[in-house]
This record gives structure tokens, sequence and C-alpha cells, in this order.
């Protein structure tokens, strides 16, 4: 992972951008992704094609994963599709054992039509 502010190589874990001192996620210049210096207002970098807005979800736009996570959301198929694993499997165990997965699901969805769902691969809920 890489700072979005000065290009620095990071932790997938860590807070802060040593180097800069931003908050890791934070800025715009640089992808993620690769490091490379991305064009102002672009949508992907160049380098790698990974998404570079905020809130970008990969590459499934945002209707897709809406749609994804109000019919399958219970049961976390858009998390799995979002790389975040681990709340994948905790949706399914909410599901199966409490039946709070598709309440969760909700919740989601409509952090994703309000543009407030960061994706998070690292992250339980």
């Amino acid at each position: 992972m890489f700072c979005k502010n000065c290009g620095q190589m990071i932790n997938d874990g860590q807070q802060v951008c040593l180097n800069c001192g931003v908050k890791a996620g934070s800025g715009s210049a640089f992808c993620a992704n690769c490091g490379n210096q991305v064009t102002p207002g672009a949508d992907v970098c160049t380098k790698c094609g990974a998404s570079v807005k905020a809130g970008g979800f990969g590459k499934y736009d945002k209707m897709t994963i809406a749609l994804i996570c109000f019919f399958l959301g219970g049961l976390g198929i858009h998390n799995f599709m979002l790389g975040e694993n681990k709340k994948g499997i905790v949706r399914i165990v909410a599901s199966l054992c409490f039946g709070l997965g598709y309440i969760l699901a909700l919740i989601d969805f409509v952090k994703i039509l309000t543009d407030n769902y960061t994706v998070d691969p690292n992250g339980i809920i």
C-alpha cells in the first residue's frame, strides 16, 4: 500500500504516513495500489488500473455494488467482491446464527448510496 499524498510505501495496518504525516488513505496525488503519480481528476490509475476516486469500488460501479448489497448483502457477497473477506465471513456467521446479516447489509446499502461507504480490506465491521 502506498500513501496517496506523497507516494511512499506504507504498511497495510498503518494509520498515518511516516513520511508526510497525513492519515493513510488521504490525498489524491498518488495511487494507493502502486504508488504511481495520478493525473488530477482521474478516476483510475493509468499504470495499474486501480480506482483512485474516493468511495471507489475497484472494478465495480456503485450501482452494481448497491444492487448486490441489497439482494445478497445478508450473506456478505458485496464484501467478498470488494476484498473485505473478514467482513464477509462475519456477515455469513451473523446471518446464519443470529439473523443480523441483512440488517448490517441495509446499513451498508444506505452508506453505498450516500457515498459514505469506505472499502477496508483489513477491517472486520
